[in-house]
């Protein structure tokens, strides 16, 4: 059976995996000393993620690459445990949309809700945008202000335009992108892909120089705004809780800003000696999951720390 190749972004570079086809799905296989099957773009695929379970699993077994594990998700809108298989449950934060008033007056902190008219009163305008060369221009410049976001090394700093452009395009047929504008300028953007009756964000960046007029929580309110206008189930942004680390920032910005946990089952199927052995001892999904929550928390800010010490000029002149 033919192996292709099929391109990923790891750690903001694209990287070549070897890949398959079956069932008009792309199927990766990741990973080294357990190789481990999972569908493209699992999150943004439409439809059943595995539309013949049996037939898909059948096809890796006669892969000549032999992964070892296949693993794939149900989506969120279908949380009701489907296969007989192992099962784990990952989580998604999501808002379910009701309506744009709803979410504003019961679901959202006070804080949020001044966050949002504040950036009002400031003049930050947050508009539904077509995806061009100026407003990629306006990408580069908010990727380019820092270094360092989150504690760690920013992947995309100083990324070409074309690299820039090229990583925003994907599934611009069925995207969203806005933008923040203050004065003229995006001082924010988001971009989501909507997925049957969902919206998913694929990024979403606000500036540091102009934070104090809250240009993430404008964004957040105009995606909910839209979602609500097309009759959408759910606007997700990413996982709610992080291995290792469930108390932090950026969980906590989601939960005051009314997202809400929401779980779905992934499947871990093996497909080889190896990979059964590897489901006893709980290392599919790698070494990390399994160091203590103090000594992550330890790394972080060791890291963090190390960062700052090695761009603090860079620092310096993007909060001047």
């Amino acid at each position: 059976m033919r192996t292709e190749q099929a391109e990923i972004r790891v750690r903001g570079q694209n990287t070549t995996v070897p890949s398959t086809q079956v069932c008009d799905r792309t199927i990766l296989a990741t990973g080294t000393w357990l190789k481990t099957a999972n569908v493209k773009d699992e999150h943004f695929v439409e439809g059943d993620l595995v539309p013949d379970l049996e037939r898909v699993i059948t096809h890796l077994k006669q892969w000549d690459l032999k992964p070892d594990i296949f693993s794939f998700c149900q989506k969120i809108t279908d949380p009701k445990p489907r296969y007989a298989y192992h099962t784990e449950w990952d989580d998604f934060a999501a808002i379910p949309i009701t309506t744009y008033d709803d979410w504003f007056r019961n679901r959202i902190k006070k804080d949020v809700q001044k966050n949002v008219q504040r950036a009002l009163r400031d003049g930050v305008q947050v508009r539904a945008v077509t995806y061009d060369d100026a407003f990629v221009q306006g990408i580069k410049k908010l990727y380019d202000e820092t270094p360092i976001r989150q504690g760690k090394r920013f992947w995309h700093y100083g990324k070409s335009f074309d690299a820039l452009k090229e990583l925003h395009g994907t599934y611009s047929e069925r995207a969203e992108y806005l933008g923040a504008y203050l004065g003229g300028e995006l001082i924010g953007f988001a971009k989501m892909v909507y997925v049957d009756n969902f919206a998913k964000t694929m990024h979403v960046l606000g500036s540091n120089k102009h934070r104090r007029s809250h240009p993430t929580s404008a964004l957040i309110a105009k995606a909910v705004e839209i979602c609500a206008e097309r009759k959408l189930s759910f606007f997700i942004y990413g996982e709610y809780n992080f291995p290792g680390k469930k108390a932090n920032s950026l969980t906590e910005f989601k939960r005051r800003n009314g997202f809400v946990e929401m779980k779905y089952p992934c499947y871990f199927v093996p497909l080889t000696a190896k990979g059964r052995l590897a489901l006893q001892l709980k290392l599919h999904r790698g070494f990390r999951r399994h160091i203590p929550a103090p000594m992550t928390n330890t790394f972080l800010k060791m890291r963090s720390a190390y960062f700052r010490r090695k761009f603090a000029s860079e620092l310096a002149a993007s909060s001047a």
